[in-house]
Order: structure tokens, then C-alpha cells, then sequence
């Protein structure tokens, strides 16, 4: 067998590609697919200059919040009695996490450490014989503040959890808002016949509180009328229409008054309306007065 073929058989790969292998400023070719591309080429061997730092990967198997969420999570873990906490177990797993945390992080190990020094008081604690109570009371258990803090803590964890699974705008919902451009206008409710008839039946009863009994002669004319309704009406937006009355007139004036508005009314120049149903009659000019020619 020749040289050739022995080193076929040696590697493959470097024998189907030839052309690869051969290229000037590339390491050899040891794999047909390249390990990665930097800036765009392929890049089919590590560099010899390649530098990672030791600290740059780390790998976290387990996150927890604070030195009450390890001791709860390996309490949990192994299902033991929270009540009946076996300090020994728990105090040597919580140590062995310590000294993991002290090796990558010191600031954050402080805070452990503090809690280590809790458990080893509390099992040196349960190894000394009890202290003397009072006859019929039972002797104190170490565990009891630490267990009362667990409990407390896990309640609050939960609280905490419950409320996050509650829909949040912004991360389950969205608050949707439309604008219109047009506003819409407000509908007057109509006035009927009935309306002024009940309007002017009271205006004649307000009149009759005030006549005076004479008998003279009067030229009213329809238009003057006319003419003084929308002058009262140019300087106000809304007038009541009892305020477009004198009773102290007399009834022919009133008449006239009266008829004076129908007509305008036909004719365009006011309207009547109210702001509700049996609600008192308002009359004001349908035309601005700058349309006046």
C-alpha cells in the first residue's frame, strides 16, 4: 500500500478535501464543517492565541433569593417536617451551598454566613440538656424562632407568586383606546304644540295677576314685535321664553308677543328647545348675528 493511501485511511476528511487543507494562512482542515464564523468566514480550527478567562463561564444550578429561600428549598426538597426541622442534615447541605457562593461571590456569601452561624447555634443549642421551666410547661425548642420565619417566609412566597399569576396590563393585556375625530353633536329634544300651549297658558295666568281694568284703543303691529324678540335675543344665547313676555302689558301685547314668535319660528329665525323632557322652553337665534347682511 502506498503512502497516499495510508494516510487516506489515517483521515479521511483530509483526504476528500484536498484543496482545503492545502490553503495558505488556514490551519489544517480538522472537520468538514466548520466550528463557528467570525466576521462572516468559517472558521474550522481554535486559534492558538484563543484567551477565556477563567471567571467567564458560570453555570448556576440553582437561584435563590436569600438565605431563608435555601434553607426552605432544602427543607422542601427532601420533604422533611418543618416543624421538625433535622438541624444536622440541613445545617451540613446549607454549608456545602456557602462555600460554593464564597468562591464566586464574597458580598453575597456574607449574608449566608450569617445564617450558617444561626443553624450552628441552634444544634449546639439542641445537643446542651434544656434549661428548667416551670412545672407543667414544656422546655423551649431552639427551632421555634427560625421555624416561625420560614413559615412566615413561604406565606409571603406564595402571596407573591398568586399575585404575579394575576393578569397585568402591559404583560397580558393591553389597554386599547380610540379616538374620534367628529364629535357628535347634542339632540335637543323637540318642542311640541303641547309644550307652548301649556307655556302660554301659563303666561296668560300670570298676567291676569297683575291687569288693571281700562278700555283704550292700541295699534300693535306684528313685525315690531318681531323685531324686539330678536334684538333681546342678540345679546343672549338662551332666553327662557316666559323672560320674552311683560305681563304687566296687558293681554293684547302678549297676544301680539306671542304670535310674533310663531312666526319667527316658521320663518326660521329661532328655535325652541329644551334640555329635557318637561323642562323649562328656551328660545334662542337659529342664525349667528354676523350672517345678518
Amino acid at each position: 500500500m502506498s503512502d497516499s493511501a495510508e494516510a487516506a485511511l489515517v483521515n479521511p476528511a483530509s483526504a476528500a478535501t484536498p484543496s482545503s487543507a492545502a490553503t495558505p494562512g488556514l490551519p489544517p482542515v480538522l472537520d468538514p464543517v466548520a466550528l463557528a464564523r467570525l466576521y462572516g468566514e468559517p472558521l474550522f480550527a481554535l486559534p492558538h492565541d484563543l484567551y477565556i478567562p477563567p471567571d467567564a463561564l458560570q453555570v448556576f444550578l440553582e437561584a435563590f433569593e436569600g438565605p431563608l429561600d435555601l434553607l426552605l428549598y432544602l427543607i422542601r426538597k427532601q420533604n422533611f417536617n418543618i416543624l421538625d426541622i433535622p438541624m444536622a442534615a440541613v445545617t451540613r447541605q446549607y454549608l456545602s451551598y456557602v462555600d460554593e457562593v464564597r468562591a464566586a461571590n464574597l458580598e453575597l456569601a456574607a449574608e449566608y454566613l450569617l445564617m450558617a452561624a444561626m443553624l450552628i447555634e441552634i444544634k449546639s443549642r439542641m445537643l446542651l440538656p434544656p434549661r428548667a421551666k416551670a412545672e407543667g410547661e414544656e422546655p423551649e425548642d431552639p427551632r421555634a424562632e427560625l421555624v416561625r420565619r420560614l413559615l412566615e417566609y413561604e406565606q409571603m412566597k406564595l402571596a407573591a407568586f398568586q399575585l404575579n399569576e394575576l393578569p397585568q396590563m402591559g404583560r397580558d393585556f393591553f389597554q386599547v383606546q380610540a379616538s374620534i375625530g367628529q364629535t357628535a353633536e347634542a339632540r335637543l329634544p323637540q318642542v311640541t304644540v303641547a309644550d307652548l300651549q301649556q307655556a302660554w297658558a301659563d303666561i296668560l295666568r300670570r298676567a291676569k295677576l297683575v291687569q288693571h281694568h281700562r278700555i283704550s284703543r292700541q295699534e300693535l303691529s306684528v313685525r315690531e314685535h318681531m323685531s324686539t324678540v330678536l334684538k333681546a335675543l342678540q345679546s343672549r344665547r338662551f332666553v327662557e321664553f316666559g323672560d320674552l313676555f311683560d305681563p304687566t302689558q296687558g293681554v293684547p301685547v302678549l297676544v301680539v308677543t306671542f304670535i310674533a314668535m310663531l312666526e319667527l319660528a316658521k320663518e326660521t329665525l329661532i328655535e325652541l328647545t329644551q334640555a329635557e323632557a318637561f323642562a323649562p322652553i328656551y328660545v334662542r337665534l337659529a342664525y349667528t348675528p354676523s350672517q345678518i347682511s
